[in-house]
């Protein structure tokens, strides 16, 4: 992206959003045409098959999926028209398994992102079907819950392990789950227990056989059908079952583009994505969609996030989505390297306020001397070819992307939704040098703020719980009217739970969270999210987990400590060495963290009574894995008060 003029951009960045004609209270994109929401961009790619057969054309067939069959290997490629082909076999051996091309047929999907799942999906597509995702994270009730909710009787799988997880559980899902499909061989064992409990097995290469020999004609799915039904993992209690549609994605992603392609960001057949965000959640569902509209790459990650690096090296993707949470390692990463070395630092900081007057006046490249000069070996990093970068699913901190768009020399943008609205409802401009704001609305949808009166945000001050509105908000969730009436109005209008506040530029900005609000015993209203937001800006912790409760007067936490910058810290301000766990132990630590947290607290404008008084250092981090964070990397907040009820206790019991 070039320069522009100054009052260009002015004018450019301080009209992203207009009033919405059909609601005055609500506003719309300014890419809205004549002031109606866009449902589609081409008039052949309406549905999600429809737009994959349009990238197999304008791709003129090019390569569409990659992988790395082992670590030594290169990555190898199947075209547009490959995946098709074998689509269909794979539809249709499902039909030949009994199951109908209908939208009511629910099937499945239990795998880590590859070839494979895409062409599973796309089969699916073929012939009305619906997937539904699976995954570990969920939990065992949780997955046993969706196999008999969604009625899944097949499931495919990608290794034996997960062929053992479901058979595993089969007392459980006995009364429907009837087919199991791998991708990897079958161990004798699981094919002698799946035997024993009538539980038909097979290979996904045999699926594909099947399909092959016994051919059937396409009857593909209408725009209103729906195309995935996305269970959210959520904080508390069973998932719920999204009903995502292939009008609502589409929309989203006609929305997208049309946003994008103005500002030099115009995806097609020479462009490469790397897919490694789980294929189970709508945001990396709607990236793919995205790039197989227009043509583009995909090339899968080994499996293993610890070679993710390696596989970004290789490939060299060009759009690269990530999540804040991987943002956050790579700036920590970068300034460790930075701040090993005074001369390091002084020239990194000069090149970094260089590149900001560049951002600040519209300028996004990556060729300038202080990219060669200081910027490249970061570059390279990333495979060196990025031209957008991408991020969702939590906030990441303005420092955080007004350093990163600094530093890799191309558009780093931010954008807000959730799986009801199909992964997105809200994107930056390229260009545009705010931070702290997740763009105007996307021209597919409208959004409005309501009043949340219990925490004094009011629509006449352009504050309140986000609503949309759209070709992108879901129908509803599976066989659950009461959870679907919490969520959607009369009217149409999705309730996110979100706190938003209009800015002057017409962007919005997340400033709350309506949900897991709960009073001291004074009454004072307590939104631990916000706090823990202002929390996770100390240098000194990576994260925070604040809790309180009616019967206490004040706020206690669990922080788990920056493991590069503590111990440096200690070291340098407290004469104290030792590993990450030695530390968390030693009080003087704890004493200067909790300083830290009250100063930071202090500066972002934390009342008192916001501030938290006790802290318990945990020294490992709240991962997936543990069962403390979802699989979008939000807190589990039910799951965190659990496991930290004992320390949790004694801390409120010393304060007695």
């Amino acid at each position: 992206m070039g320069s522009s003029s100054s009052l260009e951009l002015q004018h450019e960045f301080d009209t992203q959003s207009v009033k919405y004609h059909h609601d005055g209270m609500a506003r719309i994109s300014r890419m809205c045409k004549n002031g109606d929401l866009l449902e589609y961009q081409y008039d052949d790619a309406k549905t999600l098959l429809e737009s994959f057969k349009r990238g197999a054309r304008i791709s003129k067939n090019g390569p569409c999926l990659g992988r790395k069959p082992s670590p030594s290997e290169p990555f190898e490629w199947i075209t547009y028209n490959e995946v098709l082909e074998r689509a269909k076999h794979v539809g249709a051996g499902l039909l030949k398994l009994g199951h109908r091309p209908v939208n009511s047929t629910h099937l499945g999907v239990y795998s880590q992102n590859r070839p494979e799942y895409v062409i599973f999906d796309q089969g699916l597509y073929m012939y009305s079907m619906v997937g539904v995702p699976l995954y570990d994270t969920l939990g065992t009730e949780a997955c046993n819950f969706i196999i008999n909710q969604a009625k899944l009787e097949t499931v495919v799988c990608d290794t034996d392990a997960k062929v053992k997880n479901l058979l595993d559980r089969w007392k459980e899902t006995k009364d429907t789950l009837k087919c199991i499909v791998c991708m990897e061989t079958i161990s004798d064992e699981n094919q002698t227990k799946a035997k024993a409990n009538g539980i038909k097995t097979m290979l996904f290469s045999e699926l594909e056989k099947l399909g092959k020999d016994n051919p059937v004609k396409e009857n593909p799915a209408a725009p209103d059908d729906l195309c995935l039904i996305c269970y959210t993992s959520g904080t508390t209690g069973l998932p719920k079952g999204a009903m995502l549609s292939h009008k609502g994605l589409v929309a989203v992603v006609s929305a997208i583009a049309i946003q994008l392609q103005p500002a030099g960001v115009d995806i097609g057949p020479d462009e490469t994505m790397i897919s490694y965000l789980p294929l189970a959640h709508s945001y990396e569902r709607m990236l793919e969609c995205y790039i197989f509209t227009h043509g583009a790459k995909l090339g899968f990650f080994q499996g293993d996030v610890r070679k993710l690096m390696d596989d970004i090296k290789e490939l060299q993707p060009t759009l690269f989505p990530t999540v804040p949470r991987l943002l956050n390692r790579f700036y920590d990463k970068v300034m460790a390297g930075v701040n090993a070395s005074t001369f390091k630092k002084f020239l990194f900081n000069i090149a970094l306020g260089e590149k900001e007057k560049e951002i600040k006046r519209g300028v996004i490249r990556d060729n300038s001397i202080w990219d060669q000069l200081v910027f490249k070996k970061i570059q390279a990093a990333l495979g060196g070819k990025v031209k957008l970068i991408t991020t969702g699913s939590a906030p990441l901190s303005p420092k955080v992307l007004s350093f990163l768009r600094c530093i890799v020399g191309c558009p780093v943008i931010e954008g807000y939704g959730q799986t009801e609205s199909h992964a997105i409802s809200t994107l930056q401009l390229p260009g545009d040098a705010q931070s702290g704001t997740v763009g105007p609305p996307l021209a597919c949808n409208a959004i409005k703020l309501c009043d949340v009166t219990e925490m004094e945000y009011y629509a006449k001050n352009n504050k309140g719980e986000i609503c949309v509105k759209g070709p992108n908000v879901f129908t509803g969730y599976l066989n659950d009217r009461v959870k679907t009436k919490e969520a959607l109005d009369d009217d149409g209008w999705l309730h996110t739970g979100d706190i938003g506040e209009w800015l002057p530029t017409g962007t919005l900005k997340i400033i709350d969270r309506k949900k897991h609000i709960f009073k001291l015993a004074q009454g004072e209203y307590i939104a631990p999210e916000k706090i823990e937001n202002v929390y996770v800006r100390s240098s000194l912790i990576s994260q925070v987990f604040v809790h309180g409760d009616s019967l206490q007067a004040c706020l206690i936490g669990i922080v788990v400590p920056d493991p590069d910058l503590l111990p440096k810290f200690c070291k340098q301000k407290l004469n104290l060495t030792g590993n990450i766990s030695d530390l968390a132990r030693n009080p003087e630590v704890k004493k200067a963290i909790m300083a830290d947290l009250v100063e930071v607290g202090k500066k972002a404008g934390l009342q008192s009574f916001e501030q938290i008084k006790d802290v318990y250092v945990y020294p490992e981090m709240f991962s997936v894995e543990n069962g403390l964070l979802t699989p979008t990397f939000k807190a589990k907040r039910q799951e965190l008060l659990k496991y930290f009820k004992k320390q949790l206790q004694e801390m409120y019991d010393k304060m007695t």
